[in-house]
């Protein structure tokens, strides 16, 4: 007769305890050291202006002495345009930096083919080397399906359809991409003269211009330019261009002037229309 053993029943909750680990910077981009030793002093004179200030506009109000106006609402600002922000006190402590890097992609192909969109996902996850909560972090949101909001006919596009994808970089992983950028793709590029700025009469004051976002587009045949995706080209089914978006914590006027002087010091052309 066999007697049957019985075996202790272990606690595998206890024995693999849940570590939180995360993964800090291990050493400094040479980009980043760049900007610390050379490019934040160079920009602190650029655009120092000794004893301008640019305060944010004042909303209009009626009159208080108008019995008439005393219970009106406040009059809008005149000329269509919102009220513009205050831009900060130019110091070493607000010399224009980046804050981050979005790469974002339209797939029309994922339209009819939702399985067209991978490719896209595949060669943004290798371009960036970003995944979601990433080294512990829980801001990292990777590789992002962007889904259209609205539904239309005219354009074949339904609601919640996956027609987009976008990534956004921070950190060390910013400055690596520029780094790429600036030595590996652009000057491989033959037609690409540089980032084209507006003309000189173009308005300054347009929401756009205070927002010191600088913003431009690669071909789909720039793609295979980087040395992430250039080993292993072969295996992704096919290539897209992108749009780069570099945003930074300049803000009202003058800020677009700021940011592009500090994409011009990562050695990223300018060029007038």
């Amino acid at each position: 007769m066999k007697v049957r053993k019985t075996h202790k029943r272990w606690n595998y909750a206890r024995i693999f305890q849940k570590t939180d680990i995360r993964v800090g910077p291990i050493s400094e981009p040479r980009t980043l050291a760049h900007y610390h030793n050379t490019l934040a002093e160079d920009l602190l004179y650029l655009t120092h202006r000794h004893g301008v200030t640019f305060g944010a506009q004042k909303r209009p109000v009626h009159d208080p002495e108008n019995p008439y106006t005393r219970h009106r609402p406040a009059p809008q600002p005149k000329g269509g345009k919102g009220l513009q922000p205050a831009a900060p006190p130019t110091d070493a402590a607000n010399v224009v930096k980046l804050e981050k890097i979005v790469l974002h992609t339209h797939v029309k192909e994922a339209q009819t083919n939702r399985q067209a969109i991978l490719s896209a996902m595949a060669l943004f996850r290798q371009l960036s080397g970003e995944l979601e909560k990433q080294g512990g972090q829980d801001s990292a949101s990777g590789v992002v399906v962007c889904r259209a909001r609205k539904q239309s006919s005219s354009f074949r596009i339904t609601r919640y359809l996956p027609i987009a994808v976008k990534v956004e970089l921070r950190g060390e992983k910013m400055y690596e991409f520029i780094n790429s950028l600036a030595e590996f793709v652009l000057p491989r590029m033959r037609d690409f003269a540089g980032i084209v700025m507006p003309p000189p009469s173009a308005s300054m004051n347009t929401p756009s211009a205070m927002s010191g976002v600088v913003a431009f587009g690669l071909p789909p045949s720039a793609m295979s330019l980087f040395p992430q995706v250039e080993v292993n080209f072969d295996s992704y089914p096919r290539s897209h261009g992108f749009h780069i978006e570099f945003i930074t914590n300049a803000r009202g006027k003058d800020a677009q002037n700021k940011a592009r002087a500090l994409v011009s010091g990562f050695r990223i052309p300018l060029v007038r229309k």
